[in-house]
């Protein structure tokens, strides 16, 4: 095990030398190009932000306007009756939003109902099989500059809503 934490520690300094020395052999002027790139990442940051804060400002406003908790009421019945613990809600509704929401409230849920609780591991697979899209939107689509989302944002959240459909449906077929 201990040299696999070796190899693990030296992998990315021996990548960045591998790079060096490859840009060098290829007559590359490496410094240059790594700050060539690292300009090219402050303008792609500073073209992003306002999406970025756009969405974080989204994602504080729905859970301070008390939507988060209309939704979560709402649903509870319907997932009660086909036997679904009620906490996962708030993971399957989030998730779209912010992932490190979705993976403290995913905590909160293993530390209530333990990790083999169906909550739990409900929770988890939506994790893994959901995407963040409303950031990834603000991200991709602000960082290349695409305006024209008419069908975009429709179409990620019925993407959004079968997966959380389908990784709850595969856990109860298996638990």
């Amino acid at each position: 095990m201990k040299i696999i934490g070796y190899i693990s520690q030296l992998m990315i300094p021996a990548f960045i030398l591998f790079a060096v020395l490859y840009g060098a052999f290829k007559k590359v002027r490496v410094y240059d190009s790594f700050v060539s790139g690292a300009k090219e990442g402050i303008q792609v940051i500073v073209k992003i932000f306002p999406y970025l804060l756009a969405i974080f400002i989204a994602v504080k406003a729905f859970s301070a306007s008390g939507a988060f908790d209309i939704i979560k009421s709402a649903l509870s019945g319907p997932f009660a009756a086909f036997g679904i613990p009620p906490e996962i809600l708030s993971v399957a509704i989030i998730k779209p939003l912010s992932g490190s929401a979705a993976t403290a409230i995913f905590t909160d849920i293993v530390k209530s109902t333990g990790p083999d609780s169906l909550a739990s591991i409900i929770s988890a697979v939506i994790i893994g099989s959901a995407e963040t899209t409303f950031y990834v939107l603000a991200v991709y689509l602000g960082a290349v500059g695409i305006r024209k989302t008419k069908y975009l944002v429709p179409v990620c959240v019925i993407a959004d809503i079968a997966g959380i459909i389908i990784a709850i449906a595969v856990v109860k077929l298996m638990f």
